[in-house]
């Protein structure tokens, strides 16, 4: 009998471990990918227009370990990239929207992922990161005039959300069938018809 507690309490320690150690991964790819970002030479004929790249690991701990995880993950990012590629205001800015985006995206994905595909929340999760960015901008400069930029903003932000939504499916189904994860992890189409259920 003891040694059946043991062995539970062993298990449950060990799957923390992992959790932590998963979370960790994360934090470190979304950092390197943030950094990786802000060197490449891409076009920016409206400011704040970005790729989003870090976004692919926002999504996809969303899908395994939801809104709570989520935000730790994204906080710890946009504190340690703005050290890297940034100061204060870039920190801001990044926070914010990173903050809106996921949590919009974790909430889509609980309560409406039989209506949107994992590809649909990226897109509205990168519509969302950029009004986060634009409020701010609007607060700081204290100017309503930045939101003309806002049209472009949502443009941009469906194209590149679209291509981040591509890839966090793809990782995700990667690591679901890697069982790196111990969690429980269902695939988005089952999830989607639960939720129609």
């Amino acid at each position: 009998m003891i040694n059946k507690s043991e062995n539970i309490k062993n298990g449950n320690s060990l799957t923390k471990t992992r959790h932590m150690v998963f979370l960790a991964l994360m934090v470190s790819i979304a950092l390197v990918l943030s950094i990786v970002e802000s060197w490449l030479p891409v076009p920016q004929p409206v400011p704040g227009i970005k790729l989003g790249l870090a976004n692919i690991i926002t999504v996809i701990v969303i899908t395994f370990y939801g809104y709570r995880d989520t935000l730790m993950v994204v906080c710890a990012r946009c504190i340690l990239a703005s050290l890297y590629t940034g100061g204060l205001m870039s920190f801001f800015f990044s926070f914010t929207g990173g903050m809106l985006s996921a949590a919009v995206m974790a909430f889509i994905y609980k309560k409406a992922s039989g209506v949107f595909s994992l590809t649909g929340i990226s897109i509205v999760g990168a519509v969302f990161h950029n009004v986060g960015q634009i409020l701010v901008a609007c607060l700081i400069m204290k100017d309503i005039t930045v939101l003309a930029y806002l049209p472009v903003l949502l443009v941009s932000g469906i194209v590149t959300g679209f291509f981040v939504g591509l890839c966090s499916r793809f990782f995700s189904d990667t690591i679901r069938k890697s069982g790196i994860i111990n969690k429980p992890y269902r695939s988005f189409a089952k999830q989607s018809e639960e939720n129609l259920k």
